[in-house]
């Protein structure tokens, strides 16, 4: 559920116009529900209420300074994956000890300043990676924390892209290297092994392959305690999958219904990193229509918003619902592709949809963008990257200004600047 919501023909975000937004705040333009966020996140926290899970939300899938202080606010950890959100998670003053920092190509630079910082734990994913955590933490003089992110080989049967937890991908040890590992550590006198650590991947709609990574993770945890480790944290990654088309995802206390029972008996403090599950329906992406086209068995409706805006439809031949924020009475509907201005034929945000006839000037909402939207758009072919706002009520508030042609030149100005100085002095 969500709260974008048609009134009398016009789509809605809680209280507000998307029309009015438009307006207001021009397009391209991110639009997300506060109402939603919270709602999504506190599912997660009543569904697993008995367990008093430490939820770590996952900063990549959004990362707006306003809502993180949101889910801050809220109580809620990060998993992060780079210094940069670090550092956000920083600015909006999430305490250190629910920082959880995952990620498989950790600088020297990025490891010492999450120890400087205080966090609970990396998610370690390789030996070399070990080792330099425990350099660093030799030189500052202070121990590590670290979880072993151990790759189950479980099919998430979810797209290639974003699957994590098969033997072939890049993430994680195999069970086998991860016992090893556990055991050197007893000659890294600066790392703390506490936890297991898995993520099978994204988009995931059913438990099931959960509970099959469940039940594997739950021999190594034993293993690994009768071997005299000390596993305090189950860290059971994220993934949840929300609807983008016609997906019937399980729902938040259906997963935890399922899952609870196999975590229990393993004694540790669970973690989870929910990123997607909770912001993924509470944001659209709003775009006017510049041109319509006519081709030789379809329309092209040429819009404002373009894959460096949102790349997922070109990067993963994702499905975004697409409507007009203004129903016409009577209106037919024809067989339409939504495309961009980029001049790739891989910028497309829907094709082959049925829509009622636009023109040019209408506006459409390519809704479930609040994930993976703004965080991996682009200034491709030098296009300012669009504005966000943030709705509650009958409020709205811009939370990310439209981004300038001044912004995008001004650091290579400042370099041309210097080399004219330059040429001034000879």
């Amino acid at each position: 559920m969500d709260d974008f919501i048609r009134q009398k023909g016009v789509l809605f975000c809680e209280e507000v116009s998307i029309a009015k937004l438009a307006k207001t705040y021009g397009t391209p333009l991110y639009v997300y529900s506060r109402r939603t966020i919270l709602s999504h996140f506190q599912k997660i926290k009543s569904a697993f209420f008995e367990l008093d899970p430490l939820i770590c939300y996952s900063v990549k899938a959004n990362s707006n300074l306003s809502i993180l202080k949101l889910l801050a606010d809220q109580g809620t950890g990060l998993d992060i994956v780079s210094q940069g959100e670090l550092v956000r998670g920083q600015r909006v003053k999430v305490p250190a000890g629910k920082i959880v920092y995952a990620g498989v190509g950790k600088t020297e630079k990025e490891i010492a300043a999450a120890l400087q910082a205080g966090i609970l734990m990396f998610n370690v994913e390789s030996e070399p990676e070990a080792r330099l955590i425990n350099r660093v933490a030799q030189r500052m003089k202070t121990i590590a924390r670290v979880a072993f992110r151990i790759n189950p080989d479980v099919d998430a049967k979810t797209h290639k892209y974003i699957t994590t937890g098969k033997k072939e991908n890049k993430f994680g040890l195999s069970i086998p290297l991860a016992m090893d590992l556990f055991r050197s550590t007893r000659r890294l006198k600066h790392i703390e092994p506490v936890g297991v650590h898995m993520h099978i991947g994204s988009q995931i709609t059913t438990a099931t392959p959960y509970i099959q990574a469940i039940r594997r993770m739950r021999k190594v945890i034993e293993g690994l305690r009768q071997e005299g480790f000390d596993i305090r944290y189950f860290n059971l990654g994220g993934g949840l999958g929300i609807i983008y088309n016609e997906e019937r995802p399980q729902t938040a206390n259906e997963f935890a219904q399922a899952v609870i029972p196999l975590i229990k008996p393993l004694r540790c403090k669970l973690i989870l990193e929910p990123g997607r599950f909770i912001v993924g329906n509470a944001g659209i992406l709003v775009t006017e229509v510049q041109y319509v086209k006519k081709g030789h068995r379809k329309l092209f409706a040429i819009v404002d918003a373009g894959m460096n805006d949102l790349i997922r439809p070109s990067l993963y031949g994702a499905f975004h619902q697409i409507l007009p924020v203004t129903t016409k009475r009577g209106g037919k509907q024809v067989l339409t592709d939504v495309v961009g201005p980029i001049c790739e034929s891989g910028d497309f945000l829907g094709k082959d949809r049925h829509l009622q006839v636009v023109a040019a000037g209408d506006l459409l909402a390519v809704r479930s963008a609040g994930a993976y939207g703004m965080v991996m758009a682009s200034n491709y072919n030098s296009r300012p990257r669009p504005a966000e706002v943030l709705v509650s009520g009958g409020r709205s508030q811009l939370i990310r200004p439209r981004e300038t042609m001044e912004d995008i030149l001004e650091p290579e100005l400042q370099v041309v600047r210097r080399k004219k100085v330059l040429r001034s002095k000879k």
